[in-house]
């Protein structure tokens, strides 16, 4: 057995490819020397996304002589345990694509260099990490760190009461990672407001201006205090030296898989035992995902960029980017997504691709698509909507060798709701061609959302709810509802249904509310109620 580090690559590395192991065709220690001295992307966030895809895609321009440096990752939760893991492999980790019909490509990942805590509380690390923002040569920032990164508010739309704490305090010890970056960020412009991309990859419409938002609302907050000088918010406003691209990014990466570990063991790497964070997530000197990825970039980055449409990133305009996004987000994949984690979840699934055998829940996000998401998609061009989703439907959701489950894509629903689903109904409002009454399905998602919320599934069972930051503040509304009671439900979802932060607009504005009830009230009937109910609406 071949412990995975850069010793053993080199020492191993005709036995590696012999069982079917991708090496890296470069010089690791070269790549970071470089890197280390004039780094052009940092990372935050190195979960398992940044380690499939865009790790992945650097490490392509690595192997070809396009680029001579990695990336930095900077980690904001969970940084000793990950620290410690990638320490143990040198930094390097196993890459492995699941194909559908069973086999697997497992390729040596040696593009992030180094790895950095975002955490001011350690001197060190912070100096590290500020050093990294003042080089002239950084390029870009990417995130990938969900939606829930960038929420800067309560349900009611204030200030979230600690971060307001934290802004009282300066630039001193901040906690929140829009903050942190709104300090490293200011750390840039002191030291020659060099130009830089801060380029949001995660998985909601217009990332790239919520990412900006959140950071000049920031500034703003800290120049009234006197923390920050007006230049700073200039600064961050000015594209041509700050710029926010929009992002469509779309590769599903689960939660490593012990079926993934055995089959690295089998070919000889040692060491590729799964770890549990105290935050609940796993970690593992693998990745494993599916084959199919995305990356379309708002082509904008005034400091220069990697070459990165050589390993297949698609770079073009906003106005593309948008409709790419609307596509995914809105309509194609993530609401689908989520339908089936929330009803997955509800029906006592763990797998994702167990549900697509599952003709009820098949027919139920098929329809969705055709019936109610494909009318409000405009064809991007660049990607084709009808193949796109086929695709989804009939490949990348039933793969019997992805292990995602719906417990996975439940997390942080409420973050979520206002992009997957909300874009769609404002269309349905707005535009004189559509109908929003005749809505049927989406609103069937929404209702089951809420049910989900009951922490309750179709038997009567409790289940762990997902982590969603909300939880604490949505689950108390539901006091006294009870399954076999719809009636126990009178006036309990209004504070839920009419809140705009979490839908994107007002449900019983839009003339959905009450629909959404009356839904409800049907899937808590009894036992057995959530399956009768999706079947009653499917025929």
């Amino acid at each position: 057995m071949i412990e995975l580090n850069k010793k053993n690559v080199r020492e191993h590395a005709e036995v590696l490819q012999r069982a079917g192991i991708e090496l890296p065709c470069f010089d690791i220690d070269a790549v970071r020397a470089k890197t280390l001295a004039a780094p052009v992307w940092v990372h935050i966030g190195p979960g398992n996304l940044f380690r499939a895809f865009h790790a992945a895609l650097q490490q392509s321009l690595l192997d070809k002589g396009l680029s001579d440096r990695g990336i930095i990752a900077v980690s904001p939760v969970d940084f000793t345990s990950f620290k410690k893991l990638a320490a143990a492999h040198d930094n390097l980790f196993a890459r492995v694509v699941m194909k559908a019909d069973g086999g697997l490509d497992i390729r040596i990942i040696a593009s992030m260099i180094d790895v950095i805590a975002a955490n001011p509380a350690d001197a060190g690390e912070w100096t590290r990490l500020t050093a990294v923002f003042r080089n002239p040569s950084l390029q870009m920032v990417t995130l990938a760190v969900t939606e829930k990164g960038y929420d800067l508010r309560t349900l009611d739309g204030k200030l979230r009461p600690s971060l307001l704490e934290e802004l009282d305090q300066g630039l001193a010890a901040p906690s929140h990672l829009m903050l942190r970056l709104c300090v490293l960020l200011h750390e840039r412009y002191q030291h020659g407001a060099v130009p830089v991309a801060m380029v949001s990859t995660d998985n909601f419409s217009h990332n790239g201006a919520k990412l900006k938002d959140a950071l000049v609302t920031l500034a703003h907050e800290l120049a009234a205090r006197g923390a920050v000088e007006n230049g700073f918010i200039d600064y961050l406003t000015d594209k041509r030296r700050v710029s926010f691209p929009f992002t469509m990014i779309d590769k599903i990466t689960p939660l490593p898989s012990e079926r993934t570990a055995a089959a690295l063991a089998e070919r000889g790497l040692a060491g590729m035992e799964i770890t549990h964070a105290s935050s609940g997530t796993a970690n593992a000197p693998f990745v494993n995902t599916e084959e199919a990825e995305y990356l379309v970039v708002e082509d904008d980055f005034p400091n220069g960029r990697p070459p990165l449409e050589q390993a297949g990133v698609y770079f073009t305009d906003a106005e593309t980017v948008d409709k790419v996004e609307r596509m995914k987000v809105c309509t194609c994949l993530n609401p689908l997504h989520t339908a089936l984690a929330i009803y997955g979840c509800l029906l006592g699934y763990t797998s994702i691709a167990d549900e697509m055998k599952d003709g009820d829940l098949n027919s139920f996000v098929t329809m969705i698509a055709h019936r109610e998401g494909i009318a409000v998609v405009t064809d991007p061009g660049i990607i084709k909507p009808d193949d796109f989703v086929r695709e989804v439907l009939t490949a990348r959701f039933p793969n019997p060798n992805n292990p995602d489950t719906p417990q996975r894509i439940a997390t942080d629903t409420s973050q979520k709701l206002a992009i997957r689903f909300g874009e769609t109904i404002k269309l349905y409002v707005e535009k004189p061609d559509l109908d929003v009454d005749k809505l049927v399905l989406i609103p069937l998602v929404l209702a089951g959302w809420c049910r989900y919320l009951l922490g309750q599934d179709d038997n009567g069972a409790a289940f762990t709810l997902s982590p969603d930051p909300l939880l604490n503040e949505l689950q108390p509304l539901l006091t006294g509802i009870e399954l076999g009671k719809p009636e126990s439900a009178a006036g309990k979802l209004c504070k839920i249904l009419s809140n705009e932060k979490i839908f994107g607009l007002d449900l019983y504005r839009a003339g959905l509310g009450n629909k959404i009830e009356g839904y409800f009230a049907e899937l808590i009937a009894g036992s057995g109620a959530v399956r009768k109910t999706l079947r009653r609406y499917l025929s």
